[in-house]
C-alpha cells in the first residue's frame, strides 16, 4: 500500500509514502491384538475451531482449525439498487477435528450454507459465520462449504487505519483495503497466513466492468446483464483481492505470454494516469532483473477515482491506484511501489501483521531503486535525504514492530527501506542483491517472518547482523549511518 500525502522530495522526483491455523491432532489408536472380537474405533472429540488465527495485532482476524486451498466467488451487484447475491464455494482441508469452523463475513445475510453437499447449520456472531455441519469434520480430510447470501454491502469501519471493503460508487462499486476488506463481499478466512487460490465470476448490468485479480477469463452477455470472469491461480492473501465495478477504459495486450488487462476510471481525462499505468511491464521487468522472475500470470493495473481512495493497494496480480497520484502528472515511482509489491507481500507475504515492513520497506526500496535505474536519484541519496530529514517520529516507532496505531506509519515506509540500504551498504551489493532474488525465489508462494528474513541474509552474507536489525527495525532512536562490515 502507498498513501497519498507529501513526503520528502529529491529535485523533480516526489517522494510520496504512504498500506495458523490452528492445528489439532487426531485421537492417537493402536492396533488390535488378535482376538475373537475387533477393538472398538477410539472415539473422536469434535471441538469448535477458533474465532481467529492469534494474531497479536488483530486476534479476531481470519479464524482456525482449517486451511483453504480455493475460493469460487459468484456474485451479482446491482449498482442501481446497492445490492449484491452471492454464492462462495470454499474447498478446504481440516487441520482438527472439527465440531464447528467459523468463516468472516460482515453485514450480509446468509441464506444457505452446505457442506459436502449436505445442509449445515449456522449462526452469526457479529462478523463471524459459524457454520455446524452435519458430521464432524476430520482432520487432514478436505470439505466443500458452499454459502449463499445477499444484501446491502457495507465497508468495515476501523477508527485506527480507516474503513476498509466494498464502497458504493457513482458508478458501481469498489472493494478494497488493507488490513480487511474480503469478508464485506464473500465469506473468508480473512488473514493472510491462509492463503488460497481464487475464481471469481462477476454479473454486472451491460455497459459497466468488472475487475479483479488474475487471468481475465472473457465475459458473456445475458439478458442485460454481463458476466466477468478471472482466475488468480497463484496463492493469494484475502486482503489482496479486489472487486472494482464501474466505467473504464481498457487497455488488453500481453506480455511475455501473459495477459495485460488494466482499466482506467472514465471520470479523470485521459493523460497521466493512463500513460503512468501503460509502463507497468516496462516496469515490471525491470523490477524482474532485481527480484528474480515476475511471480504471477497476468500484469495491469487500476485507476479509480473517490474521495475515500486515497491510497494504492497492491491487489495481485492488479495493483489499484487512487487517480490523486497522477494529478501533477506522470508517476511510475508508484507504479514501481505497487509492483514490488507482487513480489514482497503478495508472492512471499507476511505470516502476521507485525511485520508489515518486510512489505513496505520492499517495496519503498524499490521505487529508490528504479529512480536509480531512470537516472533520477539513487538509492544512497534517498536514504541520506531521509536520515537527515525524517520527523522525530520516526526514530522513536520501530518498524519491525510499529503497533497497530502506527502499522502504516512513516517508520514502516521510510526506516523500512532504509534498513534495506543499511543492509546493502553493510554486506556489499553482491551480497545483497543475492539476498533478495534468494528471499523472493525461496518464500515464493509462501508466508514469512523478519526472523526467516535476518537468518536468510545472514546464511547469504555469512556476516552476523543482529545489532544492524536490532538498530534499525527495533530501535527508538536514530541508528547510526551504515557501514561495511
Amino acid at each position: 500500500m502507498r498513501l497519498t500525502r507529501h513526503g520528502l522530495r529529491m529535485g523533480a522526483a516526489l517522494l510520496v509514502t504512504g498500506a495458523l491455523a490452528l492445528s489439532g491432532c487426531d485421537s492417537a489408536g493402536t492396533e488390535a491384538e488378535p482376538s475373537s472380537s475387533v477393538s472398538p474405533t477410539p472415539s473422536r472429540t469434535f471441538t469448535a475451531g477458533a474465532a481467529g488465527v492469534g494474531d497479536a495485532y488483530f486476534p479476531s482476524y481470519g479464524n482456525g482449525g482449517y486451511d483453504v486451498a480455493r475460493y469460487t466467488v459468484k456474485v451479482r451487484y446491482d449498482p442501481a439498487k446497492d445490492r449484491l447475491t452471492g454464492t462462495t464455494t470454499v474447498q478446504a482441508t481440516a487441520t482438527a477435528d472439527l465440531s464447528t469452523f467459523n468463516l468472516d463475513l460482515a453485514g450480509l445475510t446468509v441464506t444457505a450454507v452446505t457442506v459436502d453437499g449436505a445442509p449445515a447449520t449456522h449462526r452469526r456472531e457479529k462478523n463471524e459465520l459459524v457454520i455446524k455441519p452435519a458430521s464432524g469434520l476430520i482432520n487432514g480430510n478436505g470439505f466443500v462449504a458452499e454459502i449463499a447470501y445477499e444484501g446491502v454491502p457495507k465497508p468495515l469501519k476501523n477508527e485506527t487505519l480507516g474503513d476498509g471493503g466494498f464502497l458504493h460508487t457513482s458508478d458501481g462499486a469498489i472493494a478494497l483495503g488493507q488490513p480487511e476488506s474480503a469478508s464485506t463481499w464473500f465469506p473468508v478466512n480473512d488473514h493472510p497466513s491462509d492463503k488460497a487460490a481464487y475464481d471469481f465470476e462477476v454479473t454486472v448490468p451491460d455497459g459497466l466492468t468488472a475487475v479483479s485479480n488474475g487471468v481475465p477469463g472473457g465475459k458473456a452477455s445475458t439478458d442485460g446483464w454481463t458476466t466477468w470472469k478471472w482466475s488468480e491461480k497463484s496463492p493469494m492473501a484475502s486482503y489482496l483481492s479486489t472487486l472494482v465495478i464501474g466505467k473504464f477504459r481498457i487497455t488488453t495486450g500481453e506480455h511475455k505470454g501473459r495477459p495485460v488487462f488494466s482499466a482506467v476510471t472514465t471520470n479523470v481525462s485521459k493523460g497521466a494516469a493512463d500513460t503512468s499505468i501503460a509502463q507497468t511491464v516496462k516496469v515490471a521487468d525491470y523490477l524482474e532483473s532485481v527480484f528474480g522472475p515476475y511471480p504471477f500470470d497476468a500484469y495491469g493495473g487500476v485507476v479509480v477515482s473517490d474521495s475515500r481512495i486515497s491510497y494504492a493497494l497492491e491487489t495481485q496480480s492488479r495493483p489499484v491506484y487512487a487517480a490523486s497520484f497522477f494529478r501533477q502528472g506522470e508517476n511510475t515511482e508508484v507504479v514501481a511501489h505497487e509492483l514490488a509489491h507482487q513480489w514482497f507481500g503478495d508472492s512471499v507475504t507476511l505470516a502476521k501483521w507485525e511485520d508489515i515492513w518486510l512489505n513496505e520497506g520492499f517495496a519503498t526500496y524499490a521505487e529508490w531503486l528504479w529512480a536509480e535505474h531512470t537516472e533520477e536519484y539513487t538509492a544512497k541519496q534517498a536514504f541520506d535525504i531521509r536520515y537527515a530529514e525524517v520527523p522525530a517520529q520516526v526514530w522513536r516507532t520501530p518498524p519491525g514492530k510499529p503497533g497497530v496505531k502506527e502499522l502504516f506509519s512513516e517508520s514502516v515506509y521510510q526506516r523500512g527501506g532504509m534498513t534495506l540500504q543499511a543492509l546493502r551498504v553493510a554486506v556489499g551489493d553482491k551480497a545483497f542483491f543475492e539476498i533478495v532474488k534468494t528471499w523472493a525465489a525461496e518464500k515464493r508462494n509462501g508466508t514469512v517472518t523478519t526472523a526467516e528474513f535476518v537468518a536468510l541474509a545472514e546464511r547469504i552474507s555469512g556476516k552476523q547482523l543482529d545489532a544492524l536489525f536490532d538498530a534499525w527495525l527495533y530501535g527508538t532512536e536514530k541508528p547510526a549511518l551504515p557501514k561495511r562490515l
